[in-house]
């Protein structure tokens, strides 16, 4: 079976072609963060208007690349939500224009599911059940694994994701959209422990989170500064911000390591990406005789891969009769807040 992804949630376009027997053919993307820039976050109304414009030669691109035509593909997976609901239209428009035409089954797919099994697109791949952390710009949650399709939901951010906290101290920082790349960058030139700022809830039992805290104590920090355009000030309080976060990333991860007692886990989302990140989560989890995996880095953004890999999964697990009702479908819809426990 060959499956379309397309994912268009928010401010990246994409689209990959995946196949039950050959894995991952071919993948594109189209990202806009150039084009939200200069207003300093996402404006939804032009996420919308550029995903219709990239999509179908996203798709031709893809084709190319893996030596397909239109007429090889057997399925379409889309991301249905949650996100912004123009961008998530657009998207979806376009798949289920292309499902009806080839006369094939459009799946929509949610897209933190997507997230989930990014990383079983890497070699090795993490076998269930696994534990995830998945940190992105607007999700940051702790979930149990336990097989495809049963995901529990066992501690979220009560506030503001990691991915927000980041964009918020680069706007204090004044470093542009986006603002994960530039906070790190700046941090690894920041003294450790040169400034101390909150860690919420990090001491709290339960596997909740909170980082408007600390975005309220970089923004004391900035205010209280003598000179808060002074570059060494800058850096440190870059290095205080992410020693921060990941400090309360770690240590939630570690306490539903020994809440479940799962030693498979998966790290995923864009914030995964992170550099600091990365080491430190690598180092607890192997301190505690764990395996820990990430998707491939051109995967841990959005992207229309995991939407296909989803799809595949879920397509293989449905009886004839359900695909061709599938198929059958003639009108779609789309979920901007979709809670993933609820599938």
């Amino acid at each position: 079976m060959l499956v379309l992804g397309i994912e268009s949630s928010c401010d990246e376009t994409g689209a990959a072609l995946i196949s039950d027997k050959d894995g991952l053919l071919a993948d594109a993307l189209y990202s806009q963060i150039d084009m939200h820039r200069a207003y300093g976050g996402v404006v939804p109304e032009l996420a919308s208007r550029d995903h219709i414009r990239r999509a179908v030669a996203l798709v031709d691109e893809v084709l190319v690349k893996a030596g397909k035509t239109r007429g090889d593909i057997d399925a379409v997976a889309v991301t249905e939500g949650p996100g912004l609901a123009g961008a998530l239209l657009a998207g979806a428009g376009v798949a289920h224009a292309i499902g009806w035409a080839l006369d094939v089954p459009v799946l929509g797919v949610h897209h933190l599911e997507g997230h989930l099994l990014a990383a079983r697109l890497s070699d090795p791949a993490p076998e269930f059940p696994f534990l995830a952390l998945l940190v992105s710009g607007g999700h940051t949650q702790i979930m149990k694994v336990e097989k495809f399709g049963s995901y529990e939901l066992l501690g979220q951010t009560l506030d503001d994701a990691a991915g927000e906290a980041f964009d918020k101290t680069a706007q204090l920082l004044g470093l542009p959209y986006p603002g994960g790349p530039a906070v790190s960058a700046l941090a690894e030139e920041g003294e450790p422990g040169a400034i101390e700022l909150a860690r919420p809830m990090i001491h709290a039992p339960n596997l909740d989170m909170s980082f408007s805290g600390l975005k309220t104590s970089v923004l004391t920090a900035v205010q209280s500064a003598p000179d808060a355009g002074d570059e060494v000030f800058r850096r440190n309080l870059a290095r205080g911000f992410v020693d921060a976060l990941v400090d309360v990333l770690a240590a939630k991860l570690v306490r539903a390591m020994k809440q479940t007692g799962l030693r498979n886990v998966v790290v995923a989302g864009g914030v995964s990406a992170n550099r600091q990140l990365r080491q430190r989560l690598t180092a607890e989890v192997r301190r505690r005789r764990g395996t820990i995996f990430y998707p491939p880095m051109r995967l841990c953004t959005d992207n229309g891969a995991m939407i296909a890999a989803a799809g595949l999964a879920r397509l293989e697990g449905m009886t004839a009769e359900e695909l061709e009702a599938l198929k059958a479908k003639r009108s779609f819809g789309v979920s901007p807040r979709w809670q993933l426990s609820s599938l």
